[in-house]
């Protein structure tokens, strides 16, 4: 785990010193980083963290970390480069018929995604669809063009993201961490990023 710290010159010796970087879940991402005002449905906000990340994300993009995101880890990379994020997706979504936002417990599927070919998820997976959990209320909306969509919901939401040309930019929409010991599938997420980072 990383000092939570806007120190530039800390987090350069980060990105340079480790081997690969998790962008966990947590709190939403703040509307400003993609051009956007707080929507009243906009949930708990760390302007902190959104500003340590930001840096440190330029970094490894820069350096070609391995790098894998989960949840905010995902809307991060996409508002990052340019994208931008539904701030609820049951108000602004509201004809979707996916539950984005499931109850415990987190190890249940909430829905399939489909895996798109010719991507790093469908090599990392082989396979077609996954089950997946859902546990979040913020989304990709318009996706960067910096990004490919490597999974999505039956709705059409983006729930994968990888970054072409790079050795390993990865993110997932759904939670692997509470699934990966009953799932071959989630756990290979975890083992090809490790993998990577040799």
């Amino acid at each position: 785990m990383l000092p939570l710290t806007t120190d530039k010159e800390v987090i350069r010796r980060l990105a340079t010193t480790l081997d690969g970087f998790l962008f966990t879940g947590g709190q939403d991402i703040h509307p400003e980083l993609y051009g956007e005002e707080i929507d009243e449905l906009c949930g708990e906000l760390c302007t902190e963290r959104d500003r340590m990340e930001t840096v440190l994300f330029k970094q490894v993009v820069e350096l070609d970390k391995p790098t894998l995101g989960i949840c905010r880890g995902l809307q991060l990379f996409n508002a990052l480069l340019g994208g931008t994020l539904y701030q609820d997706i049951p108000s602004q979504r509201s004809d979707s018929t996916i539950t984005h936002k499931q109850n415990p417990p987190y190890t249940e599927p909430a829905h399939d995604v489909t895996i798109v070919k010719d991507t790093l998820l469908y090599q990392i997976l082989q396979t077609d669809s996954l089950k997946v959990n859902s546990y979040h209320h913020q989304g990709i909306k318009d996706l960067s063009e910096q990004l490919v969509a490597a999974a999505r919901a039956g709705d059409g939401l983006v729930e994968a993201v990888a970054m072409p040309n790079k050795k390993f930019i990865l993110a997932v929409q759904w939670h692997p961490e509470f699934n990966y010991q009953f799932d071959d599938h989630h756990f290979k997420l975890f083992l090809e990023f490790v993998r990577s980072c040799k």
